[in-house]
Protein backbone atom coordinates (compact mmCIF):
# COMPACT_ATOMS: atom_id res chain seq x y z
CA UNK A 1 0.00 0.00 0.00
CA UNK A 2 3.10 1.97 0.34
CA UNK A 3 3.49 5.04 2.35
CA UNK A 4 0.36 5.87 3.66
CA UNK A 5 -2.90 3.08 4.35
CA UNK A 6 -5.97 3.27 2.17
CA UNK A 7 -7.68 3.69 5.28
CA UNK A 8 -5.42 7.46 6.17
CA UNK A 9 -6.22 8.55 2.51
CA UNK A 10 -9.84 8.03 2.60
CA UNK A 11 -9.63 9.80 6.19
CA UNK A 12 -7.61 12.77 4.81
CA UNK A 13 -10.45 12.74 1.40
CA UNK A 14 -12.79 13.57 3.87
CA UNK A 15 -11.08 15.97 5.66
CA UNK A 16 -10.49 17.90 2.49
CA UNK A 17 -14.41 17.86 1.67
CA UNK A 18 -15.29 18.43 4.66
CA UNK A 19 -12.65 21.93 4.96
CA UNK A 20 -14.11 22.85 1.59
CA UNK A 21 -17.55 22.85 2.60
CA UNK A 22 -16.68 25.04 5.64
CA UNK A 23 -14.79 27.31 3.30
CA UNK A 24 -17.60 27.71 1.34
CA UNK A 25 -19.55 30.03 3.77
CA UNK A 26 -16.51 32.61 2.77
CA UNK A 27 -17.94 32.86 -0.92
CA UNK A 28 -20.70 35.26 -1.07
CA UNK A 29 -22.28 34.78 -4.88
CA UNK A 30 -22.23 38.00 -7.45
CA UNK A 31 -23.64 36.31 -10.34
CA UNK A 32 -25.37 33.00 -11.17
CA UNK A 33 -26.01 32.43 -15.04
CA UNK A 34 -25.97 28.31 -14.46
CA UNK A 35 -29.66 28.51 -14.73
CA UNK A 36 -29.85 28.46 -18.76
CA UNK A 37 -27.20 26.05 -19.17
CA UNK A 38 -28.42 22.16 -20.56
CA UNK A 39 -27.36 18.85 -20.99
CA UNK A 40 -23.68 18.50 -19.40
CA UNK A 41 -21.63 21.38 -20.17
CA UNK A 42 -18.03 22.42 -20.06
CA UNK A 43 -17.12 24.38 -17.07
CA UNK A 44 -14.02 25.97 -16.22
CA UNK A 45 -13.06 26.99 -12.57
CA UNK A 46 -10.80 29.54 -11.86
CA UNK A 47 -9.44 32.09 -8.56
CA UNK A 48 -7.95 35.33 -9.27
CA UNK A 49 -6.75 38.09 -7.74
CA UNK A 50 -6.08 41.94 -9.72
CA UNK A 51 -6.04 40.09 -13.32
CA UNK A 52 -8.21 42.49 -15.41
CA UNK A 53 -5.45 42.79 -18.16
CA UNK A 54 -5.28 39.64 -19.28
CA UNK A 55 -8.92 38.62 -18.64
CA UNK A 56 -10.70 39.64 -22.49
CA UNK A 57 -7.88 37.11 -23.72
CA UNK A 58 -7.82 34.05 -21.14
CA UNK A 59 -12.25 33.87 -21.53
CA UNK A 60 -11.91 34.22 -25.40
CA UNK A 61 -9.41 31.40 -25.99
CA UNK A 62 -11.30 29.14 -23.68
CA UNK A 63 -14.88 29.91 -25.43
CA UNK A 64 -13.20 29.60 -28.84
CA UNK A 65 -11.81 26.12 -27.23
CA UNK A 66 -15.37 25.21 -26.27
CA UNK A 67 -15.47 26.04 -22.80
CA UNK A 68 -19.93 26.45 -22.29
CA UNK A 69 -19.47 28.06 -18.69
CA UNK A 70 -17.21 29.86 -16.39
CA UNK A 71 -17.75 29.44 -12.36
CA UNK A 72 -14.57 32.14 -11.25
CA UNK A 73 -13.85 33.12 -7.38
CA UNK A 74 -12.46 36.88 -7.28
CA UNK A 75 -10.48 37.55 -4.07
CA UNK A 76 -10.50 40.98 -3.37
CA UNK A 77 -9.43 42.30 -6.89
CA UNK A 78 -9.17 46.48 -6.85
CA UNK A 79 -8.35 46.69 -10.75
CA UNK A 80 -11.72 46.06 -12.10
CA UNK A 81 -11.67 42.26 -12.09
CA UNK A 82 -14.40 41.86 -10.56
CA UNK A 83 -17.15 44.29 -12.06
CA UNK A 84 -15.36 43.14 -15.81
CA UNK A 85 -16.58 39.11 -14.80
CA UNK A 86 -20.01 40.28 -13.67
CA UNK A 87 -20.41 41.81 -17.02
CA UNK A 88 -19.88 38.38 -18.94
CA UNK A 89 -23.06 36.32 -19.92
CA UNK A 90 -21.22 33.17 -19.85
CA UNK A 91 -19.63 33.89 -16.09
CA UNK A 92 -20.35 33.36 -12.68
CA UNK A 93 -18.80 34.62 -10.08
CA UNK A 94 -18.46 34.80 -6.32
CA UNK A 95 -16.22 36.87 -4.11
CA UNK A 96 -14.81 36.82 -1.11
CA UNK A 97 -11.93 38.84 1.17
CA UNK A 98 -11.00 35.93 3.03
CA UNK A 99 -7.65 34.63 2.64
CA UNK A 100 -6.05 32.91 0.02
CA UNK A 101 -3.32 30.98 2.27
CA UNK A 102 -5.79 29.98 4.63
CA UNK A 103 -8.02 28.77 1.68
CA UNK A 104 -5.34 25.99 0.62
CA UNK A 105 -4.55 28.81 -1.91
CA UNK A 106 -8.20 28.76 -3.56
CA UNK A 107 -8.42 24.87 -3.35
CA UNK A 108 -10.88 25.14 -0.96
CA UNK A 109 -13.06 27.08 -2.72
CA UNK A 110 -12.47 25.68 -6.26
CA UNK A 111 -13.79 22.10 -4.49
CA UNK A 112 -16.63 23.68 -3.12
CA UNK A 113 -17.92 24.74 -6.11
CA UNK A 114 -16.73 22.14 -8.25
CA UNK A 115 -18.96 19.65 -5.76
CA UNK A 116 -22.29 21.53 -5.83
CA UNK A 117 -21.75 22.63 -9.80
CA UNK A 118 -19.34 20.34 -11.62
CA UNK A 119 -20.64 16.90 -10.53
CA UNK A 120 -21.16 14.59 -13.23
CA UNK A 121 -19.43 17.32 -15.75
CA UNK A 122 -16.33 17.86 -17.34
CA UNK A 123 -14.83 20.64 -14.96
CA UNK A 124 -11.34 22.45 -16.23
CA UNK A 125 -9.44 24.30 -13.16
CA UNK A 126 -7.04 26.69 -14.60
CA UNK A 127 -5.38 29.71 -13.23
CA UNK A 128 -5.52 32.63 -15.64
CA UNK A 129 -2.47 32.51 -16.81
CA UNK A 130 -2.58 29.02 -18.01
CA UNK A 131 -3.82 27.73 -21.45
CA UNK A 132 -4.54 24.35 -22.20
CA UNK A 133 -3.36 22.63 -25.41
CA UNK A 134 -4.43 19.22 -26.41
CA UNK A 135 -3.94 16.81 -29.37
CA UNK A 136 -5.96 18.65 -32.50
CA UNK A 137 -6.84 21.50 -30.19
CA UNK A 138 -6.56 23.29 -33.81
CA UNK A 139 -9.31 21.59 -35.19
CA UNK A 140 -11.16 19.60 -32.72
CA UNK A 141 -12.87 20.86 -29.83
CA UNK A 142 -12.94 20.39 -26.47
CA UNK A 143 -16.00 18.08 -26.82
CA UNK A 144 -14.48 16.11 -29.02
CA UNK A 145 -11.52 15.21 -26.28
CA UNK A 146 -14.06 14.68 -23.57
CA UNK A 147 -16.42 12.87 -25.61
CA UNK A 148 -13.55 10.02 -26.07
CA UNK A 149 -12.13 10.11 -22.74
CA UNK A 150 -15.91 9.09 -21.81
CA UNK A 151 -15.87 6.57 -24.64
CA UNK A 152 -12.39 5.11 -23.20
CA UNK A 153 -13.76 5.19 -19.57
CA UNK A 154 -10.99 8.05 -18.55
CA UNK A 155 -11.86 9.97 -15.71
CA UNK A 156 -9.08 12.53 -15.41
CA UNK A 157 -6.63 14.39 -18.06
CA UNK A 158 -3.28 15.24 -17.62
CA UNK A 159 -1.28 18.30 -18.66
CA UNK A 160 2.40 19.23 -18.18
CA UNK A 161 2.93 23.24 -17.46
CA UNK A 162 5.36 24.40 -19.94
CA UNK A 163 6.62 27.78 -19.01
CA UNK A 164 6.62 30.35 -21.62
CA UNK A 165 8.92 33.10 -22.42
CA UNK A 166 9.98 36.22 -24.58
CA UNK A 167 13.54 36.93 -25.76
CA UNK A 168 15.26 39.84 -23.84
CA UNK A 169 14.02 41.45 -20.56
CA UNK A 170 10.57 41.00 -19.76
CA UNK A 171 9.62 44.71 -19.21
CA UNK A 172 10.81 45.52 -23.24
CA UNK A 173 7.93 43.73 -24.57
CA UNK A 174 4.50 45.75 -22.80
CA UNK A 175 1.28 43.04 -22.59
CA UNK A 176 -1.80 45.02 -24.09
CA UNK A 177 -4.95 43.86 -23.16
CA UNK A 178 -6.86 41.57 -25.35
CA UNK A 179 -3.20 40.38 -27.06
CA UNK A 180 -2.10 36.58 -26.75
CA UNK A 181 0.81 36.70 -24.70
CA UNK A 182 2.11 33.64 -26.72
CA UNK A 183 3.07 36.74 -29.10
CA UNK A 184 5.93 37.63 -26.84
CA UNK A 185 6.13 34.93 -24.39
CA UNK A 186 7.34 32.46 -27.84
CA UNK A 187 9.86 30.70 -26.37
CA UNK A 188 9.73 27.61 -23.56
CA UNK A 189 12.76 25.17 -22.25
CA UNK A 190 12.18 21.52 -24.13
CA UNK A 191 14.50 19.50 -22.51
CA UNK A 192 15.83 20.06 -19.36
CA UNK A 193 12.65 18.07 -16.98
CA UNK A 194 13.16 15.18 -14.16
CA UNK A 195 9.88 12.87 -13.51
CA UNK A 196 9.62 10.97 -10.10
CA UNK A 197 6.87 9.02 -9.22
CA UNK A 198 5.18 9.62 -5.77
CA UNK A 199 4.57 6.45 -3.92
CA UNK A 200 1.92 7.36 -2.00
CA UNK A 201 -0.21 9.31 -4.21
CA UNK A 202 0.75 7.82 -7.76
CA UNK A 203 1.17 10.56 -9.49
CA UNK A 204 4.12 11.47 -11.40
CA UNK A 205 6.39 14.42 -9.98
CA UNK A 206 7.46 16.41 -13.01
CA UNK A 207 10.03 19.85 -12.11
CA UNK A 208 12.10 21.95 -14.61
CA UNK A 209 11.71 24.39 -17.18
CA UNK A 210 13.16 28.32 -16.73
CA UNK A 211 11.90 28.47 -13.40
CA UNK A 212 14.21 25.37 -12.00
CA UNK A 213 17.22 26.77 -14.55
CA UNK A 214 16.84 30.35 -13.40
CA UNK A 215 15.09 31.27 -10.20
CA UNK A 216 16.21 27.71 -8.51
CA UNK A 217 19.56 26.60 -10.12
CA UNK A 218 20.71 26.19 -6.90
CA UNK A 219 17.81 24.05 -4.82
CA UNK A 220 16.48 22.58 -8.43
CA UNK A 221 14.44 20.42 -5.59
CA UNK A 222 12.46 23.54 -4.29
CA UNK A 223 11.30 24.39 -7.95
CA UNK A 224 7.72 24.60 -8.50
CA UNK A 225 5.96 20.99 -9.85
CA UNK A 226 4.75 21.24 -13.41
CA UNK A 227 2.07 18.46 -13.18
CA UNK A 228 -1.38 18.78 -13.57
CA UNK A 229 -4.26 17.42 -13.65
CA UNK A 230 -6.89 19.98 -15.08
CA UNK A 231 -9.44 18.08 -16.71
CA UNK A 232 -11.36 16.15 -14.60
CA UNK A 233 -14.95 14.57 -14.97
CA UNK A 234 -16.20 15.50 -11.76
CA UNK A 235 -17.97 13.56 -8.97
CA UNK A 236 -18.44 15.19 -5.67
CA UNK A 237 -16.38 12.54 -3.64
CA UNK A 238 -13.39 13.67 -5.64
CA UNK A 239 -10.25 15.68 -4.00
CA UNK A 240 -7.75 18.11 -5.23
CA UNK A 241 -4.87 17.78 -2.96
CA UNK A 242 -1.84 20.31 -3.69
CA UNK A 243 -3.25 22.79 -6.42
CA UNK A 244 -4.22 20.48 -9.36
CA UNK A 245 -1.12 18.51 -9.14
CA UNK A 246 -2.76 15.02 -7.63
CA UNK A 247 -6.16 14.29 -6.36
CA UNK A 248 -7.73 11.58 -4.39
CA UNK A 249 -8.99 8.75 -5.05
CA UNK A 250 -5.40 8.50 -6.03
CA UNK A 251 -6.66 6.47 -9.01
CA UNK A 252 -7.09 9.96 -10.80
CA UNK A 253 -3.50 9.97 -10.64
CA UNK A 254 -3.39 7.29 -12.85
CA UNK A 255 -2.64 9.53 -16.21
CA UNK A 256 -0.09 7.58 -17.51
CA UNK A 257 0.44 4.23 -19.11
CA UNK A 258 2.88 1.47 -16.92
CA UNK A 259 2.17 -1.44 -18.92
CA UNK A 260 3.00 -0.39 -22.44
CA UNK A 261 2.02 2.20 -24.75
CA UNK A 262 0.94 6.21 -24.05
CA UNK A 263 -2.05 8.15 -22.48
CA UNK A 264 -3.50 11.25 -23.99
CA UNK A 265 -2.09 14.40 -22.44
CA UNK A 266 -1.51 18.22 -22.84
CA UNK A 267 0.37 20.89 -22.22
CA UNK A 268 -0.35 24.35 -20.22
CA UNK A 269 1.35 26.65 -21.80
CA UNK A 270 1.93 28.95 -18.87
CA UNK A 271 1.79 32.86 -20.03
CA UNK A 272 3.45 34.06 -16.38
CA UNK A 273 6.43 36.18 -17.67
CA UNK A 274 5.29 38.85 -18.96
CA UNK A 275 5.73 43.00 -18.05
CA UNK A 276 3.34 42.43 -15.54
CA UNK A 277 4.94 40.17 -13.59
CA UNK A 278 7.70 42.22 -11.48
CA UNK A 279 4.56 43.69 -9.98
CA UNK A 280 2.45 40.53 -9.58
CA UNK A 281 5.36 39.24 -7.94
CA UNK A 282 5.83 42.13 -5.54
CA UNK A 283 2.33 42.51 -4.83
CA UNK A 284 2.27 38.55 -3.81
CA UNK A 285 5.65 38.48 -1.52
CA UNK A 286 3.93 41.33 0.33
CA UNK A 287 0.86 39.64 0.53
CA UNK A 288 2.71 36.67 2.06
CA UNK A 289 -0.38 34.45 0.59
CA UNK A 290 1.56 31.70 -1.27
CA UNK A 291 2.70 28.23 -0.35
CA UNK A 292 5.75 27.89 2.19
CA UNK A 293 6.12 31.28 3.12
CA UNK A 294 6.28 32.61 -0.73
CA UNK A 295 9.75 31.58 -1.56
CA UNK A 296 8.43 30.77 -4.89
CA UNK A 297 7.95 34.73 -5.15
CA UNK A 298 10.78 35.75 -2.67
CA UNK A 299 13.24 33.76 -5.72
CA UNK A 300 11.24 35.27 -8.62
CA UNK A 301 11.91 38.89 -6.93
CA UNK A 302 15.77 37.99 -6.88
CA UNK A 303 15.65 37.17 -10.17
CA UNK A 304 13.88 39.91 -11.51
CA UNK A 305 16.46 42.70 -9.18
CA UNK A 306 19.08 41.00 -11.83
CA UNK A 307 16.92 41.54 -14.96
CA UNK A 308 17.70 38.02 -16.24
CA UNK A 309 16.70 37.02 -19.62
CA UNK A 310 14.85 33.83 -19.80
CA UNK A 311 16.09 32.80 -22.87
CA UNK A 312 19.24 30.63 -23.17
CA UNK A 313 20.42 28.93 -26.74
CA UNK A 314 18.48 25.79 -26.07
CA UNK A 315 15.24 27.88 -25.97
CA UNK A 316 12.86 26.53 -28.78
CA UNK A 317 10.38 28.61 -30.01
CA UNK A 318 6.68 27.56 -29.77
CA UNK A 319 4.73 26.23 -33.01
CA UNK A 320 2.18 24.10 -32.51
CA UNK A 321 0.67 20.64 -30.39
CA UNK A 322 2.52 18.70 -32.52
CA UNK A 323 5.81 20.17 -31.83
CA UNK A 324 5.47 19.34 -28.34
CA UNK A 325 4.01 16.17 -29.26
CA UNK A 326 7.55 15.20 -31.18
CA UNK A 327 9.41 16.46 -27.91
CA UNK A 328 7.99 14.34 -25.70
CA UNK A 329 6.21 17.24 -23.85
CA UNK A 330 2.63 15.77 -24.58
CA UNK A 331 1.09 12.89 -26.14
CA UNK A 332 -1.71 12.06 -28.53
CA UNK A 333 -1.94 8.12 -27.01
CA UNK A 334 -4.27 6.05 -29.36
CA UNK A 335 -6.65 9.33 -29.95
CA UNK A 336 -6.42 9.24 -33.36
Amino acid sequence: MGVMSAYKLRLRRQYLLARAYRRGSQLTRATNRMAGLRGQPILLFSTMRNERVRLPYFLDYYRKLGVDHFLIVDNASTDGTQDYLADQADVSLWSTNAGYKQSRFGMDWMMHLLRRHGAGNWCLTVDVDEFLVYPFCETRPLRALTDWLDSAGTRSFSAMILDMYPKGAMHEQPYREGQNPFDIAQYFDSGNYTISRNPTFRNLWIQGGPRARVFFADRPKKAPAMNKIPLVKWDPSYAYISSTHMMLPRGLNLVYETGGGEKPSGCLLHAKFLDTFALKAEEELQRGQHYAQSHEYRAYREGIAQERDLWCNWSEKYINWRQLEILGLMSKGNWA
